[in-house]
C-alpha cells in the first residue's frame, strides 16, 4: 500500500512537473529557409523581452513553411505561440500584434537590388511614375506585395523566396526592393557579382514590424510589450539593434544629398499614434 502510495505521489509530482514546464514554453514559429543577421537578432530580441518582463520561458523552435499567412493561421489552431512579421489589418486580425517596431522603422525603407547590367535602367528614375516601367518582384503573401500594386507600381509575386533572387540575376525582373536591414546580409549570402543595388535611390512607405502572438496566449504577448518597453527605457534595445545592423545600414550606397527617395502610400498600415 504504501509503495502504490508513493508511486501514485511520484506520478502526480511528475504531472504537475511536466505541467509547469508546458506552460513555461514559448513556441517560435521558424520559417524552413537559410537564416539571416535578422532572424537571430530577432531571435535574441524575444529573449531578451522575455527576460526584462521576468516571464519566466524556455523557447522552442518550430520549423514552418515558408508562408507568412500560412504561419499566422498557426497561431490562431495553437500550432506556434508567436512569430515575427511585417504587420497588416488581416495579421492583426489573425493573431495579437506587439505594437513595438522592432525594426525602428528600417523594415518600409527599400533599396533596389537589380541585375548589375540593369543599373543604367534607373539612371533617371525620381517618381513613381518612373520606376512604374520597370518589374518588380515580391513573396506572393507579402503586404508589400499589395502596396507596391496599390502605388501602380509592376510587380510580379512568387512564393519562392530564394527563387526570387535568381530572377533578378538572370534578368527576368528588373529589381527586388529589400529593406535596408535586410539587403547587405542577404547579398553576403547569395555571393553573386551579378546582384547589386541600384546606388542613390530607394523607396519606402510607413509599415511596422511586429511580434505576432497567439491569440490563446494574451499574457505572453502582455510579457513581451512589457519586455520591449523597459528594453527600450534602458538603451538595451538600442544597443542590440545597432550591434546588428549599425555596420551594414553604413554599406549602403548612398550619399547624403544625392539620395532620391520615392514615398509611397500604404493604406494597409495605421501607425501608433505614439510609439511605445
Amino acid at each position: 500500500m504504501k509503495r502504490l502510495c508513493s508511486a501514485i505521489l511520484v506520478l502526480l509530482s511528475l504531472g504537475y512537473s511536466l505541467t509547469t514546464e508546458a506552460k513555461n514554453v514559448v513556441n517560435l514559429a521558424i520559417e524552413q529557409r537559410p537564416l539571416y543577421k535578422r532572424d537571430y537578432y530577432l531571435h535574441e530580441l524575444l529573449a531578451a523581452a522575455l527576460r526584462a518582463s521576468n516571464y519566466q520561458a524556455e523557447i522552442n523552435e518550430v520549423l514552418v513553411h515558408p508562408h507568412q499567412q500560412r504561419t499566422l493561421l498557426m497561431l490562431d489552431e495553437k500550432q506556434a505561440d508567436v512569430f515575427w512579421s511585417m504587420t497588416s489589418p488581416e495579421r492583426e486580425h489573425l493573431a495579437i500584434a506587439v505594437k513595438v517596431p522592432l525594426f525602428k522603422g528600417y523594415i518600409g525603407k527599400r533599396a533596389l537590388l537589380t541585375k548589375r547590367a540593369f543599373l543604367p535602367r534607373f539612371k533617371d528614375v525620381k517618381t513613381k511614375q518612373d520606376l512604374a516601367q520597370f518589374s518588380a518582384i515580391q513573396g506572393h503573401d507579402w503586404p508589400d506585395t499589395k502596396i507596391l500594386a496599390q502605388n501602380g507600381l509592376t510587380v510580379r509575386p512568387l512564393a519562392n523566396y530564394q527563387a526570387m533572387f535568381n530572377l533578378v540575376i538572370r534578368g527576368r525582373v528588373d529589381y527586388f526592393p529589400r529593406s535596408f536591414i535586410e539587403v547587405i546580409s542577404e547579398m553576403e549570402q547569395v555571393k553573386s557579382d551579378e546582384l547589386v543595388i541600384v546606388p542613390n535611390l530607394y523607396i519606402s512607405y510607413p509599415t511596422a514590424f511586429y511580434f505576432f502572438v497567439s491569440n490563446h496566449k494574451p499574457e505572453l504577448a502582455e510579457a513581451l510589450l512589457k519586455g520591449l518597453k523597459v528594453m527600450k527605457s534602458t538603451g538595451e534595445f538600442e544597443q542590440l539593434f545597432a550591434s546588428y545592423f549599425a555596420e551594414d545600414l553604413a554599406k549602403l550606397p548612398f550619399k547624403e544629398g544625392e539620395v532620391v527617395e520615392i514615398k509611397l502610400d500604404n493604406d494597409y498600415f495605421q501607425p501608433q499614434k505614439k510609439e511605445p
